[in-house]
């Protein structure tokens, strides 16, 4: 749980880090110019006199916070993959999902070192993120696993048998919805990658049109080389109102699926535990769109668009509480 609850403070910083423009605070790896701290990088006039970007304190301690936290969490999954293989016979945790949960945070430490080195290339940074959240939802699911274990308030082994064809379509409804939020995921993290949100600055509408001038073409354009400064972006402005269409019209999709799937599971009776989970679906989805809707209409302040972020995590959270719900009749 304590490893689960730290890799989502990691994601919230990671995206703190990113909107503040951050990410390239230290832009060496994984030390801060060649020290462990930026307040040693500091102390060093030479270290940062002749580096291609001046050292700004604040945002070299937010960089490497982010990286502290992410160690951290690291070290974690470490041992508590030490500790499936000791206890393998008590079957206290999957051994063969842990170890997939420890090479995604190599692959993940990798990533963050490619976000840096490749200066913010927007593939890199969107991969670093969905791992990031992948990360989290396989720490969720083990701890929702320890809690079935347990008897806990998740534990719903039966409660579906006997409902028919309504749980099959619950179940059913739920993976959409679960599918369709990892990709609406993805597009909020090209969209933030690609400094795309301001592209739209209006609501409903994108620059007072319902459908202003956008290339799609160049606006999903994967690689663009790795010798490429993206720091602020380099895409026209066209090619950012496609990101950001594509993200808003994303966001109303997936919201109608995951909306539908929560109702059809409030219509099963005799399954507390997946209605409890429905319910937190709901409040999270309607969290997730007033904080959006607040964010545009405020002008994108940074504070609300970090908890954009969060929001985003929490709900995908809960839409796994509601699949395990439902999975487990």
């Amino acid at each position: 749980m304590v490893a689960c609850a730290l890799c989502l403070l990691v994601v919230v910083l990671g995206a703190y880090v990113r909107l503040s423009d951050a990410g390239l605070g230290c832009p060496d790896w994984p030390g801060c110019y060649g020290h462990f701290t930026p307040a040693g990088a500091a102390a060093d006039a030479g270290a940062t006199v002749h580096a291609a970007r001046p050292l700004e304190l604040g945002k070299a301690w937010r960089e490497m916070v982010h990286r502290y936290a992410a160690g951290t969490v690291g070290l974690l999954i470490v041992c508590l993959t030490a500790m499936a293989v000791v206890w393998q016979r008590e079957r206290i945790v999957p051994v063969t999902l842990v170890a997939a949960l420890l090479a995604i945070v190599v692959l993940q430490g990798t990533l963050g070192m490619l976000t840096v080195t490749w200066q913010l290339t927007p593939l890199i940074v969107t991969l670093h993120l969905l791992f990031g959240l992948t990360t989290l939802s396989v720490l969720w699911w083990l701890v929702m696993s320890l809690w079935r274990r347990r008897g806990g308030a998740w534990d719903v082994h039966g409660t579906l048998r006997g409902v028919g064809g309504d749980a099959r379509s619950a179940r059913a409804l739920a993976f959409i919805g679960l599918l369709a939020l990892a990709a609406q995921i993805t597009l909020g993290g090209w969209t933030s990658s690609n400094y795309a949100a301001l592209a739209c600055p209006d609501l409903p509408t994108c620059q007072g049109h319902w459908w202003p001038q956008a290339d799609f073409q160049a606006g999903f354009v994967l690689w663009r080389g790795a010798n490429v400064n993206f720091d602020g972006g380099v895409l026209a402005s066209p090619a950012r109102v496609a990101i950001q269409l594509s993200h808003r019209i994303g966001a109303l999709l997936t919201s109608a699926l995951v909306l539908a799937a929560a109702l059809a599971t409030l219509r099963l009776r005799r399954a507390l535990a997946a209605r409890r989970a429905a319910v937190l679906v709901l409040v999270m989805l309607a969290t997730q769109l007033t904080i959006g809707v607040a964010m545009v209409l405020r002008g994108f302040p940074l504070w609300l668009a970090t908890a954009h972020n969060a929001g985003a995590a929490l709900l995908l959270l809960a839409t796994l509480t509601l699949n395990r719900a439902l999975r487990l009749a």
